[in-house]
């Protein structure tokens, strides 16, 4: 405690010496917000515009000289991390908007030192009646609400009824999906994409059939790269698996075919780095180390280690179509892509069970892939641990683990308008993935999002079904 408490002295003294947002004496919250529209930083434009199209009430509290309020305020960035359709809905649905503003309010004035001095994880009740998360990191200066992060040098904006905290992204209270009954949803889906994902939307879509889903769907694994290639530039799928975010030339083909691809963020994979069980040597590598196998820098394993055998090192990958293969070389090999193609009899592919079947019985081999296979295979395969680091479900879910990634599914408001059957699968996709996910038996080796994240999704799907 008494180290806490210097800490939190030094981040204390810190933060005051920051810049605060210049404001006239007496200018009210809502004052503040009108006068940015015309200042640089930082810019609360949209959240203006938010606020004079939700119920009248939120303006008059902002507005209210004798009002003691608190305000977690995202930025035009924050709102710009939304897609288009997402805010366009809620700028037309006032109840849902005054519901989320209300969100972000908090009675009475709490500033820094108040925040500060509270316990991770604290509760903190808001005007819309549901609780915002604290979630305090001293050691890296680290404040944040659910998951919008406060900005540090844009705290303590005072006003006259009370104190503004710049956020970094939008708030999102608890949102509800309509119902849906399988029973009474035909016509067909289509699905492809990542193999990482295929055993999620797969058993979703198993689990839709068993209860009663009349139509017909159809998972392919075909990697995330391909996956998005037949979502937009074909446009011959409803959804696609993703093994990681869409990138900016897939999204301008989704919309030369009237496409608005958006996220679901689905699950999390701490991506599994394999031996086979025979493998009585290795059980620990650094990212350094793995860098070496995966660049052709060692084709060894006694060039990691010489107490280690003098054996070739065979190397597996997924190919150049799976989103793990990209996630792979951007995390370990800095983005180039050149090294790992230039590994001495590398085998690559898009099937994961492929990779299993190249490193089963072979006790110089190694493979990397979703955690869901290794789960699947683990009386034949061991994982490694990565600068220490087990990969599990709490390493994963907070990522403390050096190669957990999100898991994502893209649809768009133009496909479940046309295919209202697409927009059932996907609130039934939501509403029950996290009951199929972990390590237990019958349940898939990934690791559930937060409240945040899943209220989040459950946000965007509600705007794309439009209703």
């Amino acid at each position: 405690m008494k180290v806490r408490a210097i800490v939190l002295t030094l981040i204390i003294a810190l933060l005051a010496s920051f810049g605060v947002f210049a404001q006239e004496e007496g200018d009210t919250i809502a004052d503040i917000v009108v006068a940015s529209a015309t200042d640089d930083t930082p810019e609360f434009t949209i959240l203006l515009a938010a606020v004079q199209a939700a119920d009248p009430s939120v303006l008059e509290a902002l507005s209210n000289p004798d009002a003691d309020l608190t305000v977690f305020a995202p930025t035009d960035a924050a709102f710009a991390e939304m897609p288009g359709f997402v805010l366009d809905y809620l700028l037309a649905n006032p109840a849902l908007l005054t519901d989320m503003l209300l969100y972000h309010v908090v009675e009475g004035s709490v500033m820094s030192t108040d925040v500060l001095g509270l316990e991770d994880g604290a509760m903190i009740p808001t005007l819309q009646g549901s609780e915002l998360t604290l979630n305090l990191d001293l050691d890296n200066m680290s404040v944040k609400l659910d998951n919008a992060q406060v900005v540090l040098d844009m705290i303590d904006i005072e006003a006259s009824n009370g104190v503004i905290h710049v956020i970094d992204s939008v708030l999102v209270p608890p949102v509800e999906l309509p119902e849906v009954d399988p029973l009474a949803v035909t016509d067909n889906i289509v699905v492809a994409g990542s193999s990482t994902v295929f055993p999620v939307t797969s058993r979703m879509a198993d689990l839709f059939n068993q209860d009663g889903f009349a139509g017909t769907i159809t998972v392919d694994s075909v990697g995330t790269g391909a996956g998005f290639e037949r979502f937009c530039v074909n446009a011959e799928t409803d959804i696609s698996n993703a093994s990681r975010p869409i990138k900016q030339e897939e999204i301008d083909a989704c919309a030369q075919n009237g496409r608005t691809a958006f996220p679901l963020y689905v699950a999390i994979d701490a991506l599994a780095v394999v031996v086979d069980q025979s493998n009585d040597f290795a059980y620990d590598l650094t990212l350094e180390q793995l860098a070496a196998i995966y660049s052709g820098e060692v084709t060894a394993w006694n060039e990691i280690n010489p107490e280690w055998p003098a054996e070739t090192i065979r190397v597996s990958s997924p190919g150049s179509d799976s989103g793990t293969y990209d996630y792979f070389v951007e995390e370990v090999l800095d983005g180039d892509e050149a090294l790992i193609q230039s590994v001495p009899g590398i085998q690559f592919s898009e099937n994961d069970n492929v990779l299993v079947n190249n490193v089963v019985g072979d006790p110089y081999a190694i493979a990397y892939f979703g955690f869901a296979y290794y789960q699947e295979n683990q009386g034949s395969l061991r994982v490694l641990n990565i600068e220490g680091i087990e990969p599990n479900e709490e390493t994963g879910s907070t990522f403390t683990y050096p190669l957990s990634r999100p898991l994502f599914i893209y649809s768009a408001p133009e496909i479940i308008r046309e295919k209202p059957q697409v927009g059932a699968f996907l609130v039934y996709y939501l509403q029950n993935v996290e009951s199929q996910l972990g390590g237990g038996e019958g349940e898939i080796g990934y690791i559930p999002t937060n409240a945040f994240d899943a209220r989040r999704d459950a946000l965007y799907l509600l705007a794309a079904l439009g209703e």
